[in-house]
Parts: structure tokens; C-alpha cells; sequence
């Protein structure tokens, strides 16, 4: 069963430009391997549970090192069937627009 993860993570207490966390967060997505789409409220990625949670996991602790307070929404669409979703789902939808 493969999962698409929606999450987004940031610091309250960095002030308003928090760009320099976000792309350490995008680093670590980045070098899971894992597919993903990073976009301006969020970032979605594929894989199995366990493999998407450790990755979500390291940019919580990362952030953790030097953010008191951290804010973190999350959403996980599960589907039994092949990966590539991340791709399919919007592809499905622009196909009938």
C-alpha cells in the first residue's frame, strides 16, 4: 500500500522570511529519493509509511535543533495499487478540465 503524504513545517518564532528552514526540510525530501512535489503552501511525497514518515521525522528534528515552537500539518492518502499517484491524480484532473 503506498501513501502521499501533504505536510508543511515551519518555525513560529523565526519571524516572517522563513524560506532558509523550508529548504532545509526540501534538502532532506530531496536526498530520500522518495517522489515529491514542492509547492508554495506545502510539499507531497509517495512511498510506503515508513519510508515517508522517517523522511517527515528528519525534517521535524532537524527543525527541532534550533525552532522552539514548530508548527506541522500533515495529510496521508492511502491506496493499495502502484505508486506514481503523485503524478496520476493531477493528471487525471486536467485531462477532464
Amino acid at each position: 500500500m503506498s501513501v502521499i503524504v501533504d505536510f508543511s513545517l515551519f518555525p513560529l518564532d523565526k519571524g516572517e522570511s522563513l524560506s532558509p528552514y523550508v529548504a532545509r526540510s526540501i534538502k532532506i525530501i530531496q536526498e530520500s529519493g522518495l517522489p515529491y512535489e514542492f509547492r508554495a503552501m506545502g510539499t507531497s511525497i509517495e512511498g510506503d509509511w515508513a519510508e515517508v514518515m522517517a523522511v517527515v521525522n528528519r525534517c521535524v528534528e532537524t527543525m527541532q535543533q534550533d525552532c522552539n515552537r514548530i508548527v506541522l500539518n500533515l495529510k496521508a492518502d492511502f491506496r493499495k495499487g502502484p505508486s506514481g499517484r503523485l503524478q496520476r491524480k493531477v493528471e487525471s484532473v486536467k485531462e477532464k478540465l
